[in-house]
């Protein structure tokens, strides 16, 4: 004799003469449950399925959007990234690849990055500038 059960996402065996129950009154007649003692000997598997969804996800990837959409940048990131349009996010991080690979970060204060000409374009001017500061910066370079 097997039970079916229904109310999580998981199941579970359950010895048959282990009585399930729950501590509140006003839970349905259901929520207290005891098997017969002829059926002590065997499983019984509850089955739960509350919040599985019916579809599967789809194949096709989400289109970008937020800071993942490529808009369009200004001409002087542009020089220094070498494309037209870009992420934001990637744009970040193209920028932190130059810093690195042109060792342009303060070698006391790693927070703080050492402007060449190319960055100074970029950062108003600013011959050093803290990394927080950084998103800020770029904020005028994509064209809305």
């Amino acid at each position: 004799m097997a039970m079916s059960l229904s109310c999580s996402c998981w199941s579970t065996v359950m010895s048959a003469d282990i009585a399930i129950t729950r501590s509140s009154s006003s839970l349905s007649p259901l929520s207290r449950v005891s098997f017969p003692s002829s059926v002590s000997s065997r499983a019984v598997r509850s089955v739960t399925c509350a919040a599985a969804s019916s579809s599967p996800t789809p194949a096709t990837p989400r289109k970008p959007r937020g800071i993942t959409k490529p808009k369009p940048i200004s001409p002087a990131m542009q020089e220094l990234l070498g494309v037209t349009e870009i992420p934001r996010t990637q744009a970040l991080k193209q920028i932190w690849a130059y810093i690195k690979e042109h060792n342009l970060q303060d070698p006391e204060n790693k927070k703080i990055i050492v402007c060449d000409e190319k960055l100074k374009k970029i950062f108003a001017g600013k011959e050093r500038v803290g990394f927080l500061e950084i998103s800020g910066l770029l904020n005028p370079h994509f064209i809305k």
